[in-house]
């Protein structure tokens, strides 16, 4: 507990993951919108369709790389903090 009220530890990467989850939950919802209802979104059944079906795993995707990038910088610093550790014992 010391470590997350000194912020030593990162509670961030877990939100990112939980917010991940909850964002593919939003686009899978919103692609069978999009894929069931396209003649009201869009004025075309084909088009809504389409929409639909690329939505899904292309918004996945996006999710999933934007959430990488923010956790590869938390990341990044959980290193260095183990490399200062490990150079602080040797010295």
């Amino acid at each position: 507990m010391e470590e997350y009220l000194s912020f030593k530890k990162m509670i961030t990467p877990v939100i990112v993951k939980i917010l991940f989850w909850i964002g593919v939950v939003v686009v899978v919802v919103s692609g069978l919108v999009f894929f069931f209802g396209g003649k009201w979104m869009v004025g075309s059944v084909l088009v809504g369709m389409f929409m639909g079906i690329i939505m899904i795993p292309l918004g996945i995707l996006l999710l999933r790389l934007y959430a990488e990038v923010i956790i590869i910088i938390f990341m990044i610093n959980d290193h260095l903090s183990e490399i200062r550790k490990n150079t602080a014992r040797g010295a």
